[in-house]
């Protein structure tokens, strides 16, 4: 239902020695107070007269409500059993330190549970590409079509009619998640939008992976998904490429994009984008972060897929590759690795006395309580 504002001028005040009025003769407050009452208004504007106020109008409400602080939820470190309190939906950590595929699994919880990945798919989009023989100082534009295709997705600071290198680009999708990017790479190598999804799909199978299928090579599609064990699998196959691993690894990237000029006699304007990776570990956590990559949409949660050396003070430092899918909280996934990466320094699951690999598989429980006996740390 609509809302109607009714706006009532304020009639001037005046001093009673100024005016006075014969007796018995309504003043024109009265008048007005009275005129209020019987076309319905006044009940509608004063509380006490109909026991309910005046509703704001929506605009402000929605601004009122967005100024409002959210509410930090605590997440202890650990459950009752000793587990890392993993939020996700589902997880899978992985002792990779011998490299081999068949790593033993550290801690899984609905390991093989097939998901939405979101923007997880852009690993195997430019591993395709790049496999392409992609001219990483060739020059691509974007168009009309890369931004009607990515409309749904988060706002692109690639603007239409932009021009940039390949190298640039492939920071853009990988650093800073842009879909503009992506789809701009695929056309670079001959690739239309469903083309490139199903030599992404074909590669995933190339790979073993019988899970995983991709609709198109953004992550928009609900329909690209793919599993835990699954995700940790192509991250692994993508950071072989020096390429993606150095992007993954970096935490700021500047492109520099052309924009024809209004006037055609004119050169083109030169812009510089400062990117920065959506990857918060990159930045903040204590150890060694090989590469990943983070994803969202409103069906996949927020996700992520890292890999990572973790140091810990009294053994040697420990590979490991995590997947989260599913978490609900922008800051959730980082901080599911914080937990994971504690429970790994402090308990050493996996390894005896000397730290040497021992063959662990620990399962969690989406029931299970958790223990409020340490403090928890997101990184």
């Amino acid at each position: 239902m609509l809302q109607e504002t009714l706006i009532v001028e304020r009639p001037a005040r005046l001093s009673p020695s100024r005016r006075t009025l014969p007796a018995g003769r309504p003043g024109p407050l009265a008048l007005l107070l009275g005129c209020l009452l019987a076309l319905g208004v006044l009940g509608s504007l004063s509380p006490s007269a109909s026991g309910k106020t005046l509703r704001k109008p929506p605009a402000r409400a929605a601004k009122k409500k967005a100024r409002r602080p959210q509410r930090e939820r605590f997440v202890p470190v650990y459950t009752r059993s000793g587990l890392p309190n993993i939020q996700a939906r589902a997880a899978l950590i992985l002792d990779v330190s011998d490299g081999g595929a068949a790593s033993p699994a550290l801690y899984q919880k609905n390991p093989d549970e097939v998901r939405p990945i979101a923007s997880i798919s852009k690993l195997m989009a430019m591993l395709v590409v790049l496999e392409h023989k992609l001219d990483l100082a060739g020059k691509s534009t974007i168009t009309e079509s890369d931004a009607k295709l990515a409309a749904r997705g988060a706002k692109s600071r690639l603007l239409t009619g932009m021009t940039l290198t390949n190298r640039d680009l492939l920071y853009a999708a990988l650093l800073a998640s842009d879909n503009r990017a992506v789809l701009a790479l695929g056309r670079a190598v001959g690739l239309s939008p469903a083309a490139h999804a199903a030599q992404m799909t074909a590669r995933a199978r190339a790979l073993g992976l019988t899970h995983t299928q991709f609709m198109e090579p953004t992550g928009l599609d609900y329909r690209n998904v793919s599993t835990p064990r699954e995700v940790i699998a192509f991250l692994q196959a993508a950071l072989k490429n020096p390429l993606i691993a150095q992007a993954c690894r970096t935490t700021q990237h500047t492109a520099h994009a052309e924009l024809p000029s209004r006037n055609a006699k004119l050169p083109p304007r030169r812009t510089a984008i400062e990117y920065t990776s959506t990857d918060l570990l990159l930045r903040a956590s204590k150890h060694v972060i090989h590469g990943g990559k983070t994803g969202y949409n409103d069906r996949a949660g927020y996700c992520l897929v890292v890999a990572a050396r973790l140091q810990q003070p009294s053994k040697k430092p420990r590979e490991v590759a995590m997947a989260f899918l599913g978490a609900e909280g922008k800051l959730t996934r980082f901080a599911d690795f914080g937990r994971a990466a504690q429970w790994l320094v402090e308990r050493h699951p996996g390894q005896d006395e000397k730290g040497e690999p021992k063959h662990v598989h620990t399962t969690a429980s989406r029931t299970e309580p958790a223990t409020q006996a340490k403090q928890p740390q997101l990184l």
